[in-house]
C-alpha cells in the first residue's frame, strides 16, 4: 500500500527489522501494533499498515509474508501460461526559474516539446507516467503550454502575451521521512496571477514500496498523491496538476508541508528526489475560485506536520465559524483506504471473516461510504473509486503504465449551500467525516457499522464564495430526506470432500438516494438551493482454493447534482482476477485487472474539469461550440505475474497493460427534470490516448490532441528498465531471455518488482 508520515502506510518497525532472509521468509506475520510504531515514528496515533498482506496480491498485502500457509488472501491471477520455471536465481526552493512577457504567436500549432523540470533526468531512468488530460502550463519560454508533461507529449502552444513566471516551491529527497516533512515559507510571487500549476517531478532507483505523499498550505491539504515502485536503475515521472482551485491561498503568505513518509535501509533502498515546479500565469478564465477555504484536518500546520486524520481510531472533526455574508458552500473529501482497507472492495462480510482456519480475512464487506455530517445531520455521501496503488495486485501492472488516478488522488464535493440558513448565524458549527462499511448478521440482513478496519486517512474542506460585504444570509432550511441505504447481500460457502471449507461467494448491493434544500435569502434575493444524489453499487466476490484464488467484480454508479448548475454522472466499473500458487521455495501470483472511470459533468465543480486548459486556445474555441460541460472517460485492462523465490531471495514482476483514454467537451439537453442527469446531446473529443506496456516496454502510444494525431515511438520506455530475469518470446525485456534462466543481474536480488 502506498504510505504516509502520518498514519504511516508502512509499518516503519516492520522495515527496519527486515532483512534478505526476512523478506520472503515462508509462514511469518510481521503485524506490528500500534504502539511499536508510535515508538519509531514518534508520531500520536500512527497504527502500522504494512501488516500480514501484500502488495503484491490485493489479498496478501506484505511482500515479507508472502505465503504464510499460501493463504493470506493472496492475490489475483489468471495464469498466464507462463510455467514457474527455476525462478530467479538469484536544494534552493524559491529560487525564479523564469519570468518575461509572453511571446504572442500568430496562431496555435501543435509542436513537440520536453516541459521537464530542471531536475530532469538522465535517459538511463524509465519514465513512468499516468495517463490524464493535458494541463495548462509555462514553458521555458514563456509561451503557455497544453501538454501533461511527459517526456514525448503532443503540445499546443497558446497566444499569450502576458507576463508569467515560475519557481520551484519544493526540492527535497523523501529518505527516512517518517514525522519530517518538507517545510517552508511561501511568499506569493511578484507577477499578477489567475492561474497556477504545479509541475511534480520525482526520481528514484533501488528497492522500495510505494508510498502517500500529501502536500497542504497551512492545515489545508491541496494535493495528495502516490509513487511508482523504482527499479535498479532508477525511475521518473512528471505530474501536471491544475492548482487553480486555491489561488486564494496562493495569493497570500503560506506554509508549505510536504508529507512523505519514506524509510531507508540495507532492505529498501531507495528515496524519492522530489521536485515542485509551480507556474503562475494569467489566462482566459470564466471560473471563479473561493473566496475562503476552511480546514477540516487535525490541524497541525503551526507545528509544521501533516494535518490528516487516520480512521479509525480517529474522530475527523472541525469547528468552523462560517462568514455571515456566505453566499455559496461547497465541501470536498480527500479520503484513501490504507493497510487492511487498501482494498476494501475485495474484504468480505464481516459474518465471513473467519471462514478459513487459521487467519482471518479482512471484513465489513466491499462496501464502502464516506459521510459528511454538518452538527450531526447527514448533509451527504461520497462512494469512493477504487485506487490501485502501483504495488497492488501485481507490480508488473503498472510499469510503465501506472493505475488511473494514482498520481492524483481525487478528491469528490458535496453542496453545503442548503445549509446556509443554519451556517451564517455566525455561531461556530461541527463538520464531521466518517467512513462505513457494513455489518450483517449472517442470515442477509445489513446495515452501515459506522466504522471499517483500519485504516482511512482523510481531511476535508468547506470551499466559500461570499455575498456582498454587510450582507447577513438568513432563509428556511435545511430541509432533509436522508433516509438510510438499502441493502441486499447474500454468501454462501462450499465445503470439500475432505470437510473443510472450499468456496466462499458473497455479493453486495446498495442504494442510496438523499436530498437537502431550502430556501436562501441573498443580498440579491431568495433561491432555492438543493443537493441531491442518486447512488447504486454491486459487488460479486468469491475465494477458493483455501482463499488463495479470489475474484471480485463490481461497479458503482450514480449521480450528484446541486442547484448551482453543477451535476455529475459517474461509473467505476472494476473487474479482478488473482491466483497464489507455490512450489517448493516458488511462489507465483498471476493476476488480470479490467477497470474504468467514466465521468460526466455539467456545469463549474470546485475543482477543474480538464476544459480550463482548453479554453485560451483561440483557434478551439473559435472552431468548436460552446460546451456545457466535460466527459471523461477511460479504461485499463492487464494482466500480470509475479515470481519470487525464497531460498535467492529474488523477485520479479512481468505483464501487459492497455489503457485507452478520452477527453471530450459536451453539450446537453435543457434541464428539465431536476431529479435526473439531462441527456448529452453532443461532444467534441480535445484529447484522446491510447497506450499499451509489455514487460516495463511502451509498445503503443498513440495520441490525439486537438484533432491532430501523433504516434510516438515506443523505445524510450526501455531505458532505465532495470535489471532482472527477462523471459523469451515477450516484447521490450523479454526478448533478452534466451529462453534460459539468464542472471541478467550480477548484483543478486532484484528492487521491489
Amino acid at each position: 500500500m502506498a504510505s504516509t508520515g502520518v498514519g504511516n502506510g508502512t509499518c516503519c518497525r516492520d522495515e527496519q527489522t527486515l532483512d534478505d532472509r526476512d523478506l520472503f521468509s515462508i509462514g511469518k506475520d510481521y503485524v506490528k501494533d500500534a504502539e511499536d510504531s508510535k515508538k519509531l515514528t514518534g508520531l500520536p496515533g500512527s497504527t502500522p499498515s504494512r501488516s500480514h498482506h501484500t502488495r503484491v496480491g490485493y489479498g496478501l498485502r506484505a511482500e515479507h509474508s508472502i505465503a504464510t500457509s499460501g493463504r493470506r488472501r493472496l492475490g489475483q491471477a489468471l495464469c498466464t501460461g507462463i510455467v514457474l520455471i527455476l525462478l530467479l536465481l538469484a536544494s534552493s526552493p524559491g529560487c525564479l526559474i523564469y519570468s518575461g512577457e509572453g511571446v504572442k504567436l500568430l496562431s496555435s500549432a501543435i509542436v513537440r516539446s520536453i516541459p521537464r523540470s530542471e531536475n530532469a533526468t538522465s535517459d538511463s531512468l524509465l519514465e513512468v507516467f499516468q495517463v490524464y488530460a493535458p494541463v495548462l502550463i509555462t514553458s521555458p519560454d514563456w509561451t503557455l503550454e497544453i501538454t501533461d508533461g511527459s517526456s514525448d507529449s503532443a503540445v499546443n502552444v497558446v497566444n499569450n502575451g502576458r507576463h508569467t513566471c515560475s519557481r520551484v516551491e519544493a526540492t527535497y529527497s523523501f529518505v527516512n521521512s517518517y514525522g519530517e516533512p518538507f517545510v517552508r515559507h511561501y511568499v506569493p510571487p511578484e507577477c499578477s496571477f489567475n492561474r497556477v500549476t504545479w509541475n511534480l517531478t520525482v526520481v528514484s532507483a533501488g528497492r522500495q514500496f510505494d508510498r502517500l505523499g500529501i502536500v497542504y498550505l497551512g492545515d489545508i491539504e491541496v494535493f495528495r498523491t502516490s509513487t511508482a515502485e523504482p527499479t535498479a536503475d532508477g525511475i521518473e515521472w512528471t505530474y501536471l496538476k491544475d492548482m487553480t482551485t486555491y489561488l486564494s491561498l496562493f495569493e497570500t503568505k503560506q506554509k508549505i508541508i510536504f508529507d512523505l513518509g519514506n524509510l531507508v535501509n540495507e532492505i529498501y533502498t531507495a528515496p524519492f528526489n522530489v521536485t515542485l515546479t509551480a507556474s503562475y500565469f494569467t489566462a482566459k478564465d470564466s471560473t471563479v475560485p473561493a473566496d475562503i477555504i476552511l480546514p477540516v484536518s487535525a490541524d497541525n500546520g503551526a507545528q509544521s506536520m501533516p494535518s490528516v486524520f487516520t480512521l479509525p481510531p480517529e474522530t475527523a472533526s472541525s469547528v468552523l465559524t462560517l462568514p455571515r455574508n456566505t453566499k455559496k458552500a461547497v465541501f470536498t473529501i480527500s479520503a484513501t483506504g490504507q493497510s487492511e482497507e487498501e482494498f476494501w472492495w475485495s474484504n468480505v462480510l464481516q459474518s465471513d471473516t473467519n471462514t478459513y482456519p487459521g487467519f482471518e480475512l479482512y471484513g465489513y464487506s466491499p462496501f464502502r461510504e464516506v459521510q459528511l455530517y454538518i452538527d450531526g445531520l447527514l448533509a451527504g455521501v461520497v462512494w469512493p473509486f477504487p485506487i490501485i496503488f502501483t504495488g497492488g495486485i501485481v507490480p508488473g501492472l503498472w510499469r510503465p503504465v501506472v493505475g488511473i488516478d494514482t498520481f492524483d488522488l481525487k478528491e469528490d464535493e458535496i453542496d453545503i449551500t442548503p445549509f446556509l440558513p443554519l451556517l451564517c448565524d455566525g455561531r461556530a458549527h461541527n463538520f464531521t467525516i466518517g467512513v462505513s462499511g457494513l455489518d450483517d448478521d449472517g442470515h442477509g440482513g445489513a446495515s452501515l457499522s459506522g466504522t471499517t478496519g483500519g485504516y482511512w486517512l482523510v481531511t476535508g474542506k468547506v470551499f466559500i464564495w461570499l455575498d456582498v460585504e454587510g450582507h447577513i444570509t438568513t432563509g428556511d432550511g435545511p430541509n432533509r430526506h436522508t433516509p438510510v441505504p438499502v441493502f441486499d447481500i447474500a454468501s454462501s460457502l462450499s465445503r470439500v470432500a475432505n470437510g473443510t471449507n472450499g468456496t466462499l461467494i458473497y455479493s453486495v448491493n446498495a442504494h442510496r438516494s438523499l436530498s437537502v434544500w431550502s430556501t436562501v435569502q441573498l443580498s440579491h434575493g431568495k433561491e432555492v438551493a438543493y443537493w441531491q444524489q442518486d447512488l447504486s453499487f454491486s459487488n460479486e466476490g468469491n475465494f477458493s482454493n483455501g482463499a488463495d484464488v479470489e475474484r471480485n467484480n463490481q461497479i458503482t454508479e450514480g449521480v450528484d447534482m446541486s442547484s448551482s448548475g453543477y451535476m455529475k454522472s459517474f461509473k467505476y466499473p472494476l473487474y479482478a482476477y488473482s491466483a497464489f500458487h507455490s512450489h517448493g521455495d516458488n511462489i507465483s501470483i498471476s493476476a488480470l485487472v479490467n477497470r474504468g472511470k467514466d465521468v460526466k459533468t455539467l456545469g463549474q465543480p470546485v475543482f477543474p474539469t480538464g476544459l480550463e486548459s482548453f479554453k485560451p486556445v483561440e483557434a478551439v474555441t473559435a472552431r468548436l461550440p460552446r460546451f456545457e460541460g466535460t466527459w471523461l472517460s477511460t479504461t485499463q485492462n492487464g494482466s500480470a505475474t509475479y515470481l519470487a523465490n525464497e531460498t535467492s531471495h529474488s523477485s520479479f514482476s512481468f505483464g501487459t497493460t492497455e489503457q485507452d483514454f478520452t477527453f471530450s467537451g459536451v453539450q446537453a439537453s435543457v434541464r428539465n427534470d431536476l431529479h435526473h442527469f439531462p441527456k448529452i446531446v453532443g461532444h467534441t473529443e480535445l484529447f484522446h490516448r491510447h497506450v499499451t506496456a509489455v514487460n516495463g516496454t511502451l509498445t503503443e502510444d498513440d495520441e490525439l490532441l486537438l484533432g491532430d494525431s501523433f504516434g510516438h515511438p515506443s523505445s524510450y520506455s526501455q531505458a532505465g528498465a532495470g535489471h532482472g530475469y527477462l523471459l523469451t518470446n515477450l516484447p521490450g525485456r523479454g526478448a533478452d531471455w534466451r529462453g534460459m534462466v539468464h542472471h541478467h543481474n550480477r548484483g543478486g536480488g532484484h528492487g521491489a518488482a
